[in-house]
């Protein structure tokens, strides 16, 4: 490694890729998959059938719909839905389409972190649900957990959909968990999707389908870098790898290099090697359990109101409560 002059890091996207690239072991960000490049590839990854956590998802919430809507919803049936990683929104529509034509009264908030998402989901939602009132952010979780805090004139629902959780790895949960925490009232609720412990091999195969569309999304990470900082890397020179310990519940994506190379990032005047086999970590998913779900909500001080399961018991949707 080979820094010719320091680097103005005038970026989160900057700063977090010099970082990870200039540690031992390197590692970077998985947020930092999603642009339209990345979106578009994370949605033909739903579509999948390796990938069972979208389909479990959508029976959750098209099975227990009554259920949940009685439960986010007010003696008045007002409040504010808002939605951390909305994505395109495929599945909240679910929900969106139900609260509607029960005629409940609530503001619809998703936040993004790739604004082609809120763009493409505001436009659609105008277009499909235009009854339904809608205020979009862009923004990353841990920055709106701040803004969080001021929304107290009514009940608010925090949705995170997606076992985006799994992101992170438990101490950081715990901190994630517990900022949410104190972003509630006593009246709010968190509605937050948990991918469940199953068969590994089941687990294995959803991140690492045959077709190559994981690995793509992937190394969509090196793309961005080319484009936006002027690297140069060869992305066909680093293999996709999939890890799952059974034992932790821990999925973790891997870039591996497939032979020694030299790679520039101009923007950060930065000179890397690669030795073969050398890895960049990119993302981790945690798989749960009731156990070990009540653990974290006890720890962030939370307390599990119920939970709803599809039919195979793959996947949960938890409903908390400040403890």
């Amino acid at each position: 490694m080979n820094i010719t002059t320091k680097p103005s890091l005038d970026t989160a996207f900057k700063k977090e890729v010099f970082q990870g690239l200039t540690n031992s072991p390197k590692y970077l960000s998985s947020k930092y998959i999603y642009d339209a490049t990345g979106d578009k590839l994370f949605q033909d990854i739903m579509a999948l059938p390796e990938y069972y956590l979208t389909n479990c998802e959508f029976e959750i919430l098209d099975l227990h719909k009554e259920a949940i809507a009685k439960l986010f919803a007010t003696t008045t049936g007002t409040f504010d839905l808002i939605e951390l990683g909305a994505g395109d929104g495929k599945k909240t529509k679910v929900l969106l389409r139900h609260f509607s034509e029960k005629k409940i009264n609530f503001v619809y908030k998703p936040i993004d972190i790739s604004q082609n998402a809120i763009d493409q989901l505001s436009e659609k939602l105008s277009e499909e649900l235009p009854q339904i009132t809608v205020d979009a952010e862009k923004g990353e979780y841990f920055e709106v957990l701040d803004r969080l805090k001021t929304y107290r004139s009514r009940k608010k629902v925090i949705l995170v959909l997606g076992s985006n959780i799994g992101n992170l790895l438990h101490p950081r949960a715990i901190d994630f968990l517990s900022n949410l925490k104190d972003s509630m009232g006593d009246d709010d609720l968190l509605f937050m999707g948990f991918d469940q412990k199953k068969d590994p091999q089941i687990i294995l195969n959803a991140y690492n389908d045959p077709t190559g569309v994981t690995a793509a999304f992937n190394k969509n990470l090196l793309t961005r870098i080319n484009r936006e900082l002027g690297g140069n890397f060869d992305v066909s020179k680093f293999k996709h790898w999939e890890r799952y310990d059974p034992e932790t519940g821990t999925a973790k994506s891997f870039l591996v290099a497939t032979e020694a190379q030299k790679v520039t990032i101009s923007e950060l005047n930065l000179d890397l090697t690669f030795d073969p086999w050398e890895t960049i970590h990119t993302e981790i998913s945690q798989k749960y359990d009731d156990n070990v779900v009540e653990w974290l909500a006890s720890e962030s001080g939370l307390v599990i109101e119920t939970s709803f399961s599809d039919s195979k018991g793959y996947y949960k949707d938890y409903v908390f409560r400040k403890k």
